[in-house]
């Protein structure tokens, strides 16, 4: 089946399901999942990791979210939650929103507009509690302002126009946080306004939540709670599944082997594997020898083979593209025609390598003279496999490198300080829009630009592609951006991955982002049917 197929059979089967389940939803129960690593922190504005997003977004709400209904998510998608309405001015620069009356916080302290202010006014660092760190902080640079008029109006009052603003505040990763809890007490004990309240995390074996008896919507949530069972070898997390101990596998993380092992050994669960959003890529200090010197770069982008780790890993689905996800799931990717042309991505491995060698050799190394280094990779399958894939493809320029297995609670503080020379690393990017993508990942000053690349030029072409109102000019913005990006070895992509998740037929409500991993977890009309 085609995905342009496959999007619209989700869409009419989650129509079909929804509506056919209004009238049989069940309350009560309480939803084993299993969660593939230990966070850090429970502070979704302070992480990455879809460890602590998937396990804490039904503790929060957000000012909009993307209807969980929907697949494929984008600004036609974006559905009201701690705001009712929001409104643009006629010059484009402020967006205003009306906000829910009579919302408490877990803890019984009313939710006003000055949450929303003291929430962005911290990503922004302009507040007196600080973050300690602040990845999504390149997404709001647009910001000028955040004004509150009484407690049920707010107002975000931008430098220059941004239509997809609305699509970064209906991300998973951008919830209003409270303001008279502590951000240090939020890494540990979250409060919020969702569906479900924080109870405990006991680090490498369980996050609880249970079910906000003051929730806002009435009757939601269905369940009594959820149980994110921390189990590191996905070997054992798919046993866990199949022998009925787990009621869903760790969302979006089974790669297509594994899944299809999976559903062989319990053929009445639903197994879907879905384009994600996420791709590996490889990310090269700049700031430091050999990869401060662009010659070493393109030499490691050339030696890439994409279809190599496509076939290995993921049994050929996955999909090769350049910075933003590719089409027909994503909406801003270039076709593959386009991403062939792009500077090493030609499909004539052999041909690249020849010329990759010939750049070793201008810099001094060959057969006899070989360089030497270690690959950093977060300690989990999904980047310890890739990671020995690409220490057998830089052999063939004369680099022998060694694996750096790095634990998860250390890993983004690792590559965020450049402790590392290269690195195989996930992007998951939060959702399906450049502004996102570029501005976290490749801006000038951005947390988790990790391989410090830097260009004005380039940040001023992020201004333009943000600005422009009208779709295909702004798509023509961003695959030049992309080309450049490619051309420069901006944290080179090996693939877009498809990732899967696997849940027991009596888990109800449950659907997968065709488009972005990190948008579907409030978990608010999931139940159990049992």
């Amino acid at each position: 089946m085609t995905i342009q197929r496959r999007i619209a059979a989700l869409a009419v089967a989650l129509i079909v399901a929804f509506s056919g389940e209004s009238r049989a939803q069940k309350q009560g129960g309480v939803m084993r999942v299993y969660l593939f690593d230990s966070p850090a922190t429970m502070s979704i504005h302070e992480e990455v990791t879809i460890a602590t997003l998937a396990s804490m977004m039904g503790v929060f709400n957000n000012l909009v979210t993307f209807d969980p209904k929907v697949p494929q998510s984008s600004l036609g998608s974006i559905v009201p939650e701690l705001a009712t309405s929001w409104s643009w001015d006629a010059a484009k620069t402020t967006l205003t929103f009306q906000l829910r009356q009579g919302v408490q916080w877990h803890d019984g302290q009313p939710f006003t507009a000055r949450d929303v202010k003291c929430t962005w006014d911290m990503l922004l660092g302009r507040s007196t509690e600080k973050l300690r760190i602040n990845p999504r902080k390149a997404w709001y640079r647009n910001v000028e302002d955040i004004v509150v008029d009484g407690d049920h109006r707010v107002a975000f009052k931008l430098k220059q126009p941004q239509p997809s603003l609305p699509i970064l505040l209906a991300a998973g990763f951008s919830p209003v946080y409270p303001c008279h809890v502590p951000a240090a007490q939020m890494r540990q004990h979250p409060v919020g306004t969702g569906p479900f309240r924080f109870v405990e995390f006991k680090r490498n074996e369980l996050i609880r939540v249970v079910r906000n008896p003051t929730y806002w919507k009435p009757g939601r949530p269905y369940l009594d709670g959820i149980d994110w069972e921390i189990i590191k070898n996905q070997s054992t997390g798919s046993l866990a599944f199949v022998a009925g101990k787990v009621d869903m596998t760790s969302p979006y993380y089974f790669q297509p082997p594994i899944l299809h092992d999976t559903q062989r050994q319990a053929p009445t669960a639903i197994c879907e594997l879905v384009p994600a959003n996420n791709q590996r890529n490889v990310i090269l200090n700049r700031s430091a020898p050999p990869f401060d010197n662009p010659d070493m770069r393109r030499a490691v982008a050339l030696t890439i083979d994409r279809k190599a780790f496509i076939d290995t890993l993921t049994q050929g689905e996955a999909d090769i593209g350049g910075a933003m996800l590719a089409p027909p799931a994503g909406i801003w990717g270039m076709p593959p025609e386009i991403v062939r042309q792009l500077p090493g991505y030609n499909p004539d491995v052999a041909q690249n390598r020849t010329e990759a060698r010939a750049i070793m050799a201008r810099l001094g190394y060959g057969p006899d003279k070989r360089l030497h280094m270690k690959v950093s990779a977060r300690d989990n399958a999904a980047y310890r496999d890739p990671a020995v894939l690409l220490i057998d493809q830089l052999r063939e320029i004369y680099i022998d490198a060694e694996l750096e297995p790095i634990d998860s609670a250390m890993w983004y503080a690792k590559i965020a300080r450049k402790d590392y020379t290269i690195g195989m690393n996930l992007t998951g990017n939060g959702v399906d829009d450049p502004d996102q993508a570029f501005f976290e990942n490749y801006a000038c000053g951005s947390d988790t630009n990790y391989d410090g690349y830097c260009k004005p030029e380039i940040d001023a072409l992020f201004d333009a592609q943000s600005r422009e109102g009208d779709a295909e000019k702004r798509k023509s913005l961003v695959w030049d951006i992309e080309r450049r990006l490619a051309q420069d070895v901006a944290r080179p992509v090996l693939f877009h991955s498809k990732s899967g998740t696997c849940w027991q037929n009596y888990v109800k409500g449950f659907s997968q982002m065709i488009n972005s991993e990190y948008n579907g977890f409030r978990m608010e009309d999931v139940w159990l049917d049992r």
